[in-house]
């Protein structure tokens, strides 16, 4: 994993099409804001767990009907 320390309102560049901005620092929340193609997806892990968990469930359900 590549560590990186940014400041307030300091960008971080990943390939030439999204950018991670640092908007705010309360304590230990840290609020990001990302620039991205719309065909990128950008999630909360705990989100994107969620969308994973549920389409290997409809995966499962459907070779069981099988």
């Amino acid at each position: 994993m590549l560590v990186l320390s940014r400041r307030l309102g300091e960008t971080l560049m990943i390939g030439d099409d999204v950018t991670l901005t640092i908007l705010g620092i309360n304590g230990n929340q840290v609020r990001v804001g990302i620039t991205a193609p719309k065909c990128i997806p950008i999630h909360r892990e705990e989100v994107y767990q969620r969308i994973v968990n549920e389409k290997e469930a409809g995966e499962q359900a459907l070779a069981e009907t099988e």
